[in-house]
């Protein structure tokens, strides 16, 4: 909670307590504290913004203070003063746990030495059309945000979460919401800078793609991408128009999710034009390299790997298909398309799931549960070098982004979080996400992925140490 919410309702408490109270005749004049929330919700609609979550707190300062010249209090025996002092209660526990349950959140601090700067870009494919769209002259238009390590200043202010909350309105309308749900995300902070100096030196940094879900956005897995930023990569995240909730682009119109990614031969049909995205996104970073006032020179893109959650896995699997400059594929939580499965990857892959009794659990199905982990099983036995198969048990699909930091008080009860302790469902797949790139594009020792790790027990680790081993089903 911010600091000026926090003094609203401190305000509101006494406020509505002396108003029900008995007081003496002598102590009428403390009723005036009944006024006090009306400056302090001033304040914090001007300092801090106004969001949803505080609209009864909003509303109870004005009935308090409307309340005042009624002079309102209780009077013993009296059940239709005993009501309202009993809907005010309500009313006051509501205003108090609303905006707690659903918080303006800080994002976890990065662990590693880099601070985090970020820098968005509108692109467009003046070769392709989209497909998408029935109009013939239309190309493709991206929008894409690169996080990358910064220089430290700690006094310069945070880049917003969601500048443009207003996009996700139909991802709230998916999940039967109001539109108007994530505006609020515009006043969560995150770590980085916007337009920060890349940190000092001659250092070229690895680049890493990711992919969004279906129905996503490019942000919903900052807390990760944040993370590896500070340990000296460069990410970034692409809008996919059509398949994204939402994407605003910089002269005002908005593109919504297309409905017919609610079908999965749709969906199907699109993936590998979604993967010509990073292709083109890779092409335009190779731009930036030579020529942006902040990135030219520092990026080394002879180290290139992507990563991606549910559909942004499955674009991820393509594109390291299709792409040879991608080295390292890291799909999460996902089925591979079926070109994949029969092709195989070249690449060292390391795949981040759950096993399947979490996926029962959740609700998925049958099916869902047998495609994700027979593509899995038939792309990790065919690969012609190293493969990693990381199962998290009671990490739910949701776990793998951003969505549980929303509301650690309901992530669980609403189905987003799994029994895993949320701490230890955010710093278990980072953790195994750093150490397969450090390896694959650094060239660094990883020794978490030479065996299962004392220091992760819960994990379900597979290495593909021999390519010529087979291995067993993974469905159990």
């Amino acid at each position: 909670m911010r600091p000026l919410e926090a003094c609203l309702l401190a305000a509101v408490v006494p406020a509505f307590l002396v108003l029900v109270a008995r007081l003496p005749g002598r102590a009428r004049h403390v009723r005036a504290l009944a006024l006090l929330p009306l400056p302090v919700l001033a304040a914090q609609v001007l300092v801090e913004g106004a969001r949803w979550q505080m609209i009864p707190a909003y509303v109870l300062s004005g009935l308090l203070a409307l309340a005042l010249p009624a002079q309102t209090r209780v009077r013993g025996g009296r059940a239709g003063t005993g009501v309202a002092v009993g809907l005010g209660v309500l009313a006051l526990v509501v205003a108090i746990a609303l905006p707690l349950a659903v918080p303006v959140f800080r994002f976890p601090h990065p662990t590693g030495p880099f601070a985090v700067g970020t820098q968005t870009y509108h692109w467009v494919d003046a070769a392709r059309p989209d497909v998408f769209t029935t109009d013939p002259d239309d190309r493709r238009e991206l929008v894409v945000q690169v996080w990358y390590p910064a220089e430290d200043d700690p006094s310069a202010p945070r880049a917003p979460y969601v500048a443009d909350g207003h996009a996700l309105a139909p991802l709230a309308r998916l999940m039967r919401l109001p539109g108007s749900t994530f505006e609020y995300l515009d006043q969560v902070r995150t770590n980085a800078v916007a337009g920060a100096p890349v940190a000092r030196g001659d250092v070229r940094y690895p680049v890493l793609l990711f992919s969004h879900g279906r129905g996503g956005y490019r942000q919903h897995n900052t807390a990760q991408v944040e993370e590896l930023v500070s340990h000296g990569y460069v990410v970034a995240a692409i809008d996919h128009p059509h398949a994204a909730a939402g994407v605003a682009f910089p002269d005002g119109r908005q593109v919504d999710m297309d409905p017919r990614m609610l079908d999965r031969a749709f969906i199907d049909s699109v993936i590998p034009f979604l993967a010509q995205d990073a292709v083109f996104t890779l092409d335009r970073l190779t731009d930036l390299d030579r020529s942006d006032d902040v990135l030219a020179g520092r990026l080394d893109l002879d180290r290139v790997g992507m990563f991606g959650v549910s559909l942004g896995g499955a674009v991820t699997g393509e594109t390291c298909k299709v792409e040879p400059r991608v080295r390292a594929c890291l799909p999460i939580d996902v089925f591979l398309p079926a070109d994949v499965v029969e092709q195989g990857l070249r690449q060292p892959v390391m795949w981040i799931s759950r096993d399947a009794g979490t996926m029962r659990r959740e609700g998925w199905s049958e099916s869902d549960v047998e495609e994700t982990h027979r593509t899995m099983r038939a792309v990790f036995d065919r690969l012609p070098g190293a493969g990693y198969i990381v199962l998290v048990p009671g990490m739910y699909h949701a776990d793998f982004s951003d969505f549980p930091l929303f509301s650690p008080w309901l992530a669980k009860p609403l189905g987003l979080s799994g029994a895993l302790d949320p701490h230890r469902a955010r710093v278990i797949p980072d953790a195994y996400a750093l150490a397969f790139f450090d390896r694959h594009l650094k060239g660094l020792p990883a020794p978490l992925l030479d065996a299962p790790s004392a220091q992760y027990p819960e994990v379900l680790f597979e290495r593909r140490a021999d390519p010529g081993r087979t291995n067993g089903p993974l469905v159990r």
